[in-house]
């Protein structure tokens, strides 16, 4: 990560300014602010994450999955409301051992997901630190007027729904960080590192899901979220939780994984309630991913996960928080 980097203004002329190109109103990043403009009947949808290194991703990480990791982490925000992504500012504090190397890659990391998701950098800033590196995303996303997804609205009687698979990131920090074997895990490292932001699923919500978020912080710490939210219970069936292949085989040999699957986050897959009316299938087959019924919402309040045999498993804690 070492050697010479240019000044601050020159890495946005030269690095940043060109991933604003393709929208006129960020002025070319020359100017303190951007304009978003929606179109009438549309609302923004703004989201933020801060990412540090040592925190959120090993120090050593390479700089373009970091780049996209930090866009993708916004873009599940983004989706969890049922939003359509559109842009995004970038605020970086970088120490002087990084050097220009890193930061051509990452700015490579940004550019293939600004591709890849039709985003777009219309602002932000750069700043030298003497600790480690950090960076905040801040995303834009645009949605009909008063269509969007929100986490209060789940009522008993309703079925818990999530997409994808769950575990893979709880578990892929453990092969990255050297706490398992790498060998035949790739699959998991790769959905910690690159999760993918459900944005299709997100918006085929809409008029259908009475409550979403995305999983981050663990399974059952997000859907409390959403009993929380909603004043509202919860029970989860664990044996019905999609895990991978990778993940299962896991939890086989390891009991003890299950809970880190149901509880360790970074999965980034969307966690929904619907009414018992909605077909799903449709939906799945719209948007490209499985989606797996897990339990159902109870009056009353909090999550209970239950085994197999129906008992509720005693869970060291629900999720990842913030200390």
């Amino acid at each position: 990560m070492t050697g010479r980097r240019r000044g601050e203004f020159e890495l946005i002329a030269d690095l940043f300014a060109p991933l604003a190109r393709s929208y006129p109103l960020a002025f070319g990043l020359t100017d303190d602010a951007a304009v978003l403009a929606p179109a009438p009947g549309e609302e923004i949808v703004v989201t933020a994450d801060a990412l540090i290194a040592g925190v959120h991703f090993p120090a050593d990480e390479r700089a373009d999955w970091v780049a996209q990791k930090a866009l993708r982490v916004n873009l599940s925000d983004i989706a969890a409301m049922g939003a359509r992504p559109h842009s995004y500012v970038l605020t970086i504090a970088l120490p002087e051992t990084v050097g220009e190397p890193w930061l051509e890659r990452f700015v490579a990391g940004l550019a293939a997901d600004q591709a890849a998701f039709g985003i777009v950098l219309i602002g932000g800033d750069t700043v030298a630190t003497s600790g480690p590196l950090a960076l905040s995303i801040t995303m834009f996303g645009l949605a009909r007027s008063g269509q969007r997804l929100r986490r209060n609205g789940a009522k008993p009687g309703d079925r818990i729904v999530v997409s994808g698979t769950i575990g893979d990131a709880a578990l892929g920090l453990k092969v990255v960080t050297g706490a398992l074997p790498a060998a035949g895990r790739a699959f998991l490292a790769e959905r910690y590192r690159l999760p993918t932001p459900r944005i299709a699923l997100g918006q085929r919500l809409i008029g259908l899901a009475t409550a979403a978020l995305d999983v981050s912080d663990g399974l059952i710490a997000d859907l409390g979220h959403i009993c929380d939210t909603s004043g509202v219970g919860a029970r989860v069936e664990t044996a019905r939780v999609p895990l991978s292949g990778p993940a299962a085989a896991l939890v086989a040999e390891r009991p003890e994984f299950l809970e880190t699957a149901l509880t360790g986050g970074d999965d980034y897959e969307l966690l929904f309630t619907v009414p018992p009316t909605i077909a799903l299938d449709p939906v799945a087959s719209a948007a490209g991913v499985a989606l797996t019924v897990i339990g159902g919402i109870v009056p009353g309040g909090g999550v209970v996960a239950l085994d197999a045999g129906g008992g509720a498993l005693d869970l060291e804690r629900p999720g990842y928080t913030h200390r």
